[in-house]
């Protein structure tokens, strides 16, 4: 049996952990493809590694990953509508593009096009780089220095039509379902 602290150490992966941080240096399946299938369909709730995430699939199919929270005053993207190659919160209308950059403020009164691309770059939404393999979203949630290639995992490689992927929620650590 373990001590409490080594116990801690080795099962918490939320950020800042020690575990969270090895565990951000892999690819993780974040979603089955079916789930954001269509251009534009609403956001899906996502959480990773004691963080809670939106996925999306943006006007030309490319797949986002962000912070649940709004930058601008919390509230949840979740409830955004994808329009238009972003994501857009419901509170104030201000766009993210899947890679977190604010694209639109339709709530920051006129400014001059210096103080608007300062305003846009505060307000970038936390992104995580996502891909597709074998049906599967997988983001990178580690940092940007250190992203590995995704590996080419047999599965992910072969037709659909000879694999057949699942998940099942289990209440535990990480550890203990290992």
């Amino acid at each position: 049996m373990l001590p409490r602290d080594e116990n801690e150490l080795l099962t918490r992966v939320g950020p800042g952990t020690a575990m969270g941080a090895l565990m951000r240096r892999y690819w993780i399946p974040a979603a089955f493809s079916h789930q954001i299938a269509k251009p534009d369909s609403p956001p899906i709730r996502v959480r990773l590694l004691g963080e809670n995430l939106v996925l999306f699939r943006d006007t030309q199919g490319r797949v986002g990953l962000l912070d649940e929270k709004c930058p601008h005053r919390t509230a949840s993207l979740f409830f955004g509508r994808n329009e238009e190659n972003g994501l857009r919160c419901v509170y104030h209308g201000i766009k993210f593009d899947v890679e977190g950059t604010c694209v639109d403020l339709p709530c920051v009164p006129q400014m001059s096009d210096t103080h608007r691309a300062k305003a846009q770059k505060q307000l970038a939404a936390k992104a995580y780089p996502c891909l597709e393999r074998g049906d599967v979203v997988w983001t990178y949630m580690g940092p940007a220095e250190r992203k590995p290639e995704f590996p080419d995992l047999e599965w992910t490689l072969i037709p659909s039509s000879q694999r057949y992927a699942t998940r099942h929620v289990q209440e535990c650590n990480w550890l203990q379902a290992l």
